[in-house]
């Protein structure tokens, strides 16, 4: 019976000893010994096998698998930020706009925040353009409209005089929220 010792230190040379049939020694010719030796020993230096890489390259694969997605979402919901805080900011210079002139169309030589005659630039934060929709009412009402470009290419939100918020499109892999009356924000996020 072949026992093996917990606690030895395991060289080449010991397995040839501990697997090689008892032979007398004068029948067992020196080379081999040395021969087999060396030849494990060459063996045992080179690095890793082929078995330990693949199972190390499927680990990592399938970390990055889950991995990627979560961080492409991660950043996407920081960038649909910027229509939040743009459509809220040109919300409230509308109201302000009203109070001045109280309508919300363009007076004189003064135009409302989200004219056609704002540089595109003006109406830009992030990857997000906020434009203006016209209304039945436009002294009276208006839609603003925030629309993604670049990343957030797909999304678009809108609010109107009375701060109704709604997700009018979102990206193709999100699901579009029932009801709709909100600025979905989140990959599943409902209203």
């Amino acid at each position: 019976m072949c026992t093996f010792p917990l606690f030895t230190r395991v060289t080449p040379a010991y397995f040839v000893q501990l697997f090689t049939l008892p032979v007398a020694d004068d029948m067992r010719p020196s080379s081999v010994f040395h021969a087999t030796a060396r030849t494990t020993s060459r063996y045992a230096a080179r690095g890793f096998t082929l078995i330990e890489v693949m199972i190390v390259v499927a680990i990592v694969a399938i970390l990055a698998a889950v991995a990627i997605p979560s961080y492409r979402d991660y950043i996407l919901r920081g960038q649909l930020v910027d229509a939040a805080t743009l459509l809220s900011t040109f919300r409230g210079n509308m109201e302000r706009y009203f109070q001045d002139n109280r309508t919300y169309a363009a007076t004189g030589a003064f135009n409302p925040p989200c004219s056609a005659a704002i540089p595109v630039a003006q109406r830009t934060q992030g990857n997000f353009v906020v434009s203006c929709v016209p209304t039945a009412t436009p002294d009276r009402s208006y839609l603003l409209v925030a629309t993604g470009t670049g990343a957030t290419v797909g999304f678009v939100y809108t609010v109107d005089q009375q701060d109704n918020r709604v997700t009018t499109s979102v990206g193709a892999s999100w699901p579009t929220p029932v009801p709709n009356t909100c600025w979905v924000m989140k990959k599943g996020q409902a209203c």
